[in-house]
């Protein structure tokens, strides 16, 4: 089959060419901007003219894009689009119901609204990680003896986290200073709240006593071929995030009262003591490394992810490395806790299993090894690429 790939600077796009070559498709790839691509006539009239050169039997992209939708709906090829971002406000598009679309969320709870709501297009696909790459990465200075291990590299690391704090300076939330004292309440103590429940996000509906305020703070209007509401925009968008930087700088601050820390993240302003900022890694040659050379590796998942398993747990297993969560409900339709990766439920617990899995080594490398066979074994892009194709 050959496999028309929009390309653009997404995770992921070698390891997914990969498997499709590996499971005998061709590729040809489509250079495209990953912007806002709702309506863009000169776009459409250049996508279509590359279609009609290259006559591929399917166009594939990381992430979902009305333009090009619209294009195969016309050309009558077949789009596939696989989603990892979440909050991802172009599913809300009209375009979603293009026969042409088969469109993969990596989150159960997410597919289910769409499914409830009769929408047939879109689909559940957790996401995968490449486990013969990232198995055969070592550090360039590493010199092994030849009956050494090449999957148990010395640790560098006790406790790491790889990911954005959701701190920087040009976030939503702390756009809006012209918030009333009651709406600032509101928020405070429905955040508050929200920090302390797993596994349920209730931030969309509880925004209607205080709609009117927030957009006069923050203007933000669902798109003129979408479907979202404004609770969508300002739960997922703004709220949901900043409770994310705000559990993340917690439980951080917590652990390294404890505990030394090891921080990859985009701001290199956010310092403390017992923490090491390192600023950001490399996605393909220098994070997976991260993942194995560090003993505990912490997932603190975006609050707009209902159930579905981030992408960085796959990597963190597919990796070797020991994977510390939140509790997401995705996990146990394929995972064991405590057999392939370990949960947390709150602050007490989380620095309970830290403490725990410092001292239990042995235990500990048990599971990283596990979550890796069982990612190897069922998750990875080949697998995934097998199920789309089916």
């Amino acid at each position: 089959m050959k496999i028309l790939f929009i390309e653009w600077a997404s995770f992921g796009n070698n390891d997914i060419k990969a498997a499709f070559a590996a499971e005998g498709h061709s590729v040809v790839s489509y250079p495209f901007s990953n912007r806002d691509s709702r309506r863009d006539e000169e776009l459409e009239k250049d996508f279509a003219s590359f279609l009609h050169g290259e006559v591929a039997d399917v166009v594939f992209s990381f992430n979902y894009f009305p333009v090009i939708s619209n294009v195969c709906k016309r050309e009558n090829i077949r789009y596939i689009s696989w989603i990892y971002d979440s909050p991802y406000v172009m599913l809300y598009s009209y375009t979603i119901i293009n026969p042409c679309n088969t469109i993969y969320v990596f989150d159960q709870e997410l597919y289910m609204e769409f499914h409830n709501a009769g929408i047939q297009t879109v689909h559940y696909l957790p996401m995968a990680a490449n486990t013969e790459r990232l198995s055969r990465l070592l550090p360039e200075e590493t010199d092994l003896t030849a009956d050494a291990d090449p999957m148990r590299l010395p640790y560098l690391y006790d406790i790491s986290f790889v990911g954005s704090l959701y701190n920087e300076s040009h976030n939503f939330f702390d756009r809006m200073t012209t918030l009333s004292d009651y709406t600032r309440g509101y928020l405070d103590a429905l955040m508050q709240s929200q920090m302390k429940v797993q596994g349920y996000n209730f931030i969309q509906e509880s925004l209607a006593p205080i709609m009117d305020d927030l957009y006069q703070a923050l203007p933000m209007d669902p798109n003129p071929d979408g479907v979202e509401s404004k609770e969508y925009l300002y739960a997922q968008y703004v709220i949901n995030r900043k409770i994310t930087g705000l559990e993340r700088d917690e439980l951080i601050r917590a652990i390294t009262q404890h505990f030394h820390f090891d921080l990859f993240t985009p701001n290199q302003n956010y310092t403390m003591s017992n923490l090491t900022n390192h600023g950001t890694v490399d996605y393909y040659r220098q994070m997976p490394l991260v993942f194995r050379q560090s003993r505990i590796n912490l997932n603190i998942s975006l609050r707009s992810i209902k159930s579905g398993i981030p992408l960085r747990a796959f990597d963190i297993m597919g990796s070797v490395g020991f994977l510390l969560s939140n509790y997401q409900a995705d996990y146990l339709e394929y995972f064991v806790p405590d057999e392939d990766f370990v949960y947390y439920e709150s602050k007490e617990d989380l620095l309970g299993k830290i403490n725990y899995y410092l001292n239990h080594e042995d235990e500990r490398e048990a599971i990283a090894r596990n979550g890796y066979e069982k990612v190897a074994q069922n998750h990875t892009f080949r697998h995934r690429v097998r199920e789309m194709f089916a």
